[in-house]
């Protein structure tokens, strides 16, 4: 997991501010389904707004489940907010 750059963070939120969400956190948490998904993304298009549904947030909290995808997925996490959080992934070319 790599630091991002403020400017780079800026970046992001303003890329996916107005974007909806591509991926769903439902009751079955951070399964490796889904973070298969969310890494196939990230490496399709370097950047991924998650939302995680009230059924995932019975037993932990929305900040904890967006630090852990991106522990998992090797992305930085780069905003939580409310229920919806952003990650970004530096793509090798």
């Amino acid at each position: 997991m790599t630091e991002l750059t403020p400017g780079k963070k800026r970046f992001v939120k303003r890329r996916l501010s107005d974007a909806r969400p591509t991926i769903w956190v439902g009751r079955g948490g951070a399964s490796g389904d889904l973070l298969k998904e969310v890494d196939k993304q990230l490496d399709k298009n370097k950047m991924v707004k998650v939302k995680i549904l009230k059924s995932a947030l019975a037993e932990t909290e929305a900040k904890q489940i967006a630090s852990k995808i991106a522990e998992e997925t090797g992305s930085s996490l780069v905003e939580a907010r409310g229920h919806t959080f952003m990650l970004y992934k530096y793509r090798k070319k």
